[in-house]
């Protein structure tokens, strides 16, 4: 599937809800409860208000009605929302001077829904219910506990404090959802949470009405199968079992993700599976004709499925398996089988048909990726069980139709953005390499969504919304994209991508927060401009890389890294320099001056958020992290500017025969470069030790099991550049500022000889990254 920002889309401000012609329609109106001061997300299917309003307070209590249970997980949401967003606790059922009610009711046929593009209507009508908002009486119907609870998220995020006091509009909602299966997916290939954060990302989907959390673990599980792959720090069969069930506890389905037959590395890289390689000298691709393939994938197969009981889903990822069919080698012989059936894209479909049998079979319903190298006139040969997670055209989509496949509408709330999605995009006269326009991933989501011609020629159970790990970003920073895009499937066209993107933030931070909107700009364009003011360059460090999408590279090319251009080292003799690097990098040092204006703006809504919102404070702490990486980027490019002015203050100092002050400058310049070093540990530390709160340590040993340190060769994801959590500033790492400052220390020493001026001792070792004790 396509991990790159899509960059084709319509200029939309908000559209109809009933218009899928593929034509944004333009309009400046807000949704009803936006237009009232309320916020909801996903924005409810039918609202109508008196234009009244009710004040709430300590003293309504709950009722339950119906089938409703004393246990049920919405009272139980309820209760707590209202008391940690409100301080609100309801008196118990048998209080006899409450001053209002909220009811909690679950009866047959208590909501009618309208309409929808998933045909599955019962599906529809298990997620939907109705609010009735009165000053003595707020009620809750719903056919389906699902849908029950998805009224009590609707009742929490609608409430607003204004003048010391909780309020609520007056009115009516019927709401339910525009597709049945709404998911995103979490990737913890490489880096694992806690339990109890993955409890809690769980919970957090759930009050937004996502009932899909597909889990991408790769070594992070304890395969009894195959323990080998195992890394240090991995969630063994009870503990996944225990996510499954609190999951589904909240109405959502934990959904095991594993890839095959590409992006296998982590399997393949050890010398075990190296048999089961397609290719002897890539670690990229299973060979699909060796028997000994299905053998290792349906036994993990066997350990992910004992794993997730009570799980419907399971995605078979059949993301980008770009050479099936290609191999013809002495251990794997996929031409003769790709000829025998007519194609190589046949041959990948008898591949996701043996999976995808055996996992239905055993009671899942398989979402897989019918993609390249599959050709519309081979999707007959699927079987039609298989629901497939992307949307490809009208020429794949109606095929797919036709053939009984249920189709889902993917996109990506993060792709290979370091850092920092881009939820906002710099504009093109702020930067320093020309790089294609963007109108952000959550404008381009909203778009794709609500307007994709699948509409028409597809058959639309849901939407699948990817955050990916390739950039090793804290998902932290996925939940704007993760709220919205799933709000957009709820209720396609229904609010513009502004609206969406301010209700979020009062939802998720609550309504303390401040200036989100400008935040959350700038945490996006200070990632671009991070990522900008560096060039690209072919890495002399890294395994090559062994093909891309478009064919195997014979031989492997280098994979890129990002550097600066080199300081120049004075001549031992005159202190002369070659260059000069302020004047060849003004455009850079004139951006990252500007930018360290922006990082203060930054820092400082960032601070004042933090001693205002209640809720999820832990992101901004992360952000607060990331805030510091860019800030300590702009810092380095800036006193590298002044090191190269201080060599040239030596070099004039040398010509005027100033020994002394020729030496001096030297010393600042190289004590400057120590400083860099010095604030570049800080900010890792400070990002490791924010991120550790959330996640196991990156390590290579850890429980008795030791993590193979080679990296995938085709995809080249940041994070597996260093086993620690060092690829933050893996790039500062490699420039060769440690090399500059042997150079400059040997060349002053020369000269401090030369002159009877004492010699300076101390080196950099800039590959260091530890802090020094004071």
């Amino acid at each position: 599937m396509v991990r790159k920002k899509s960059l084709c889309r319509g200029f939309v401000l908000l559209a109809s809800p009933l218009l899928f012609t593929g034509t944004p329609v333009l309009s400046q109106n807000l949704s009803p409860l936006v237009s009232k001061g309320y916020a909801v997300l996903p924005v409810p299917q039918q609202v109508t208000l008196t234009g009244k309003e009710f004040a709430l307070d300590n003293h309504w209590k709950l009722e339950l009605e119906g089938a409703v249970k004393e246990n049920d997980v919405a009272g139980e949401s309820l209760k707590a929302g209202l008391a940690s967003r409100f301080n609100v606790s309801l008196a118990g059922t048998g209080s006899p001077s409450a001053s209002g009610v909220i009811q909690l009711e679950l009866s047959p046929n208590a909501v009618s829904i309208g309409q929808a593009t998933d045909r599955n209507t019962p599906a529809l009508v298990e997620q939907a219910y109705r609010l009735t908002l009165s000053p003595k009486t707020v009620k809750i119907a719903a056919s389906a506990a699902p849908g029950l609870f998805y009224g009590v998220q609707t009742l929490v995020q609608m409430i607003r404090r204004r003048e010391g006091r909780l309020w609520l509009p007056e009115g009516d909602i019927v709401d339910w959802p525009d597709v049945q299966l709404r998911v995103i997916y979490w990737d913890d290939a490489h880096h694992l949470e806690h339990l109890d954060v993955l409890k809690h990302a769980v919970q957090q989907a759930a009050f937004f009405k996502i009932n899909g959390f597909a889990i991408k673990l790769e070594g992070h599980f304890q395969y009894k199968s195959a323990p080998v792959i195992t890394e240090p720090y991995a969630l063994g069969r009870p503990e996944l079992q225990e996510l499954t069930d609190f999951a589904l506890r909240f109405h959502v389905q934990l959904i095991p993700y594993p890839d095959a037959p590409a992006h296998v590395a982590f399997i393949l890289k050890h010398p075990e599976y190296a048999p089961l390689r397609a290719f002897p000298t890539s670690n990229y691709e299973f060979c699909v004709t060796n028997r000994e393939t299905y053998k290792l994938l349906f036994a993990m197969y066997d350990d992910l499925l004992e794993a997730t009981r009570g799980s419907k889903y399971f995605v078979l990822s059949t993301d980008e398996p770009y050479y099936v069919g290609l191999a013809a080698n002495s251990q794997c012989d996929e031409v003769t089988q790709a000829k025998t059936l007519g194609s190589v894209g046949k041959l990948l479909a008898e591949f996701v048909t043996k999976a995808s049998n055996y996992l239905h079979d055993r009671g899942r319903t398989v979402l897989f990726w019918g993609e390249y190298p599959l050709k519309s006139e081979e999707i007959t040969a699927l079987p039609s069980h298989l629901v497939n997670g992307e949307v490809y055209g009208p020429e794949f989509d109606s095929v797919y139709r036709k053939h009984g496949i249920r189709q889902l509408i993917y996109t990506s709330t993060q792709g290979e953005e370091p850092l920092f999605p881009h939820y906002y995009v710099l504009p093109s006269t702020r930067r320093l390499h020309e790089k294609s326009p963007g109108n952000g991933r959550v404008a381009d989501m909203f778009d794709l969504i609500s307007f994709t011609p699948a509409r028409q020629n597809a058959d639309l159970m849901g939407a699948f919304v990817a955050g990916w790990a390739d950039a090793g970003l804290h998902p932290e920073a996925f939940w704007l994209g993760y709220a919205t895009g799933p709000a957009a499937a709820w209720h396609p066209a229904s609010a513009s991508p502004a609206e969406l993107m301010n209700s979020f933030y009062d939802s998720f931070y609550g309504p303390e927060a401040q200036n989100m909107g400008r935040l959350y700009q700038l945490m996006s364009e200070q990632a671009q401009i991070w990522d900008d003011t560096w060039e690209i360059s072919p890495s002399k460090f890294r395994t090559p890389i062994w093909g891309n999408s478009d064919k195997i590279f014979d031989p492997p090319r280098p994979a890129e890294d990002q550097t600066l251009p080199p300081l120049p080292i004075p001549s031992a003799g005159n202190l002369a320099i070659s260059h000069d690097w302020k004047q060849e990098n003004s455009r850079c040092l004139e951006i990252a001056a500007s930018a360290l204006q922006e990082n203060d703006e930054l820092l400082d809504l960032l601070y004042a958020n933090l001693k205002t919102v209640n809720e999820n404070r832990y992101n901004i702490e992360v952000f607060l992290s990331v805030a510091g990486l860019y800030r300590q980027n702009l810092e380095m490019i800036l006193e590298l500017g002044r090191i190269n002015e201080l060599l040239k203050e030596a070099q004039t100092a040398a010509k005027q025969e100033k020994a002394i002050e020729a030496v001096a400058a030297l010393d600042e310049a190289l004590n400057a470069a120590a400083g860099i070093q010095r604030a570049r540990n800080r900010v890792l530390q400070t990002a490791t030790s924010t991120w550790y709160r959330a996640w196991f340590p990156r390590v290579a040993e850890a429980n008795g099991r030791h993590y193979l340190n080679q990296v995938d060769d085709v995809k080249d994801h940041r994070p597996v550049r260093t086993v620690d959590m060092s690829y933050l500033v893996y790039r500062e790492l490699l420039y060769p500022l440690g090399d500059w400052a042997a150079g400059t220390l040997a060349a002053r020493n020369e000269y401090a000889r030369a002159h009877k001026l004492p010699e300076r001792a101390s080196g950099l070792n800039w590959k260091d990254t530890t802090i020094a004790a004071n």
